[in-house]
């Protein structure tokens, strides 16, 4: 997977709080994906954080690795599954990314 271009004609739906290593939600240590027809922007303001990708939400060992250093962001397409290690100095938000509103609608699924 090499980094994917968020289609021009989607507007971000929501954005989260800056996260750190004290308020990081585990959903997000841990195998998630992106919904269906939403991106994510993974965007790192301090610190690094390190996105791996995973080829299905059995798979152990990522097939992707990609560390994102402060001022630089990466995405993950719909559906990928994918988790994230912080630097204990990172803070990072996430921008979701859609082509039609999705308002109610969950961004992002847990492994259960």
């Amino acid at each position: 997977m090499t980094h994917q271009r968020i289609p021009k004609d989607w507007t971000v739906q929501r954005s989260t709080p800056f996260f750190t290593k004290d308020n990081v939600p585990t959903a997000l240590l841990t195998h998630h994906n992106t919904a269906d027809s939403v991106f994510g922007q993974l965007c790192v303001m301090e610190g690094t954080v390190t996105y791996y990708g995973f080829a299905d939400s059995e798979a152990t060992e990522p097939e992707v690795k990609v560390v994102i250093p402060a001022g630089e962001f990466a995405t993950s397409p719909p559906l990928y599954w994918h988790r994230v290690e912080l630097s204990d100095d990172a803070q990072f938000n996430i921008n979701f990314w859609s082509a039609q509103s999705k308002e109610g609608q969950p961004l992002f699924n847990a492994k259960k």
